[in-house]
């Protein structure tokens, strides 16, 4: 879908992306880059998926506990609809967002909105996750975060699933999950 920009319009939007595996920073990520649009007076709003409430119904909290104000949606399209008289516009968990995000990040970007974008790169079974990859092809800024792996002290790349259940989305904390680079994360398959 092609959307014709405001060539008038001087300023111009882009997407950011950060991923990479559970306890990566991501989150810590986005929170920083939102709190420094914010000093520097730019108008901002954040949306995280409904679904998402382990550590807040309404704010996203990283790992360590930093904390800031979003707005819980149900569908992607929600955005839109909320991205009024905005500069920046902040997206947590990503991942679990229906497969209109994309097409939502680049319409935003077309206003001449700075969409930054947090979300897992890869499920628990180290496969492609939600709408990640098409945000991954279509931004224009990637991060890519690495945690350390709990079994060995590598880069770690994978968030390993420590039970059985089998379902691709299971929200869940360290309790669930844990960071592994790839080869703790292929012998913690083979055991299973």
């Amino acid at each position: 879908m092609f959307i014709e920009p405001n060539i008038k319009n001087e300023r111009r939007g882009w997407i950011e992306v950060i991923c990479g595996s559970m306890f990566s920073g991501k989150t810590e990520e986005l929170i920083r880059r939102l709190k420094r649009a914010k000093i520097a007076n730019l108008r901002v709003k954040i949306f995280k998926p409904s679904v998402d409430i382990r550590f807040h119904r309404q704010n996203i909290v990283s790992h360590d506990e930093n904390t800031i104000s979003s707005t819980p949606v149900d569908q992607s399209q929600t955005i839109l609809k909320l991205a009024k008289d905005v500069d920046v516009i902040g997206i947590d968990e990503a991942q679990f967002f229906d497969n209109q995000l994309g097409d939502v990040c680049e319409q935003l970007a077309f206003r001449g909105i700075r969409v930054i974008v947090a979300g897992l790169d890869m499920d628990f079974m180290a496969k492609p996750f939600g709408q990640m990859p098409f945000l991954l092809a279509k931004a224009d800024y990637i991060t890519k975060l690495h945690a350390i792996c709990v079994k060995c002290g590598n880069i770690a790349n994978y968030s390993y699933r420590k039970t059985m259940d089998d379902e691709q989305v299971l929200l869940g904390k360290r309790d669930i999950y844990e960071p592994r680079c790839r080869i703790c994360y292929q012998k913690g398959e083979m055991l299973k």
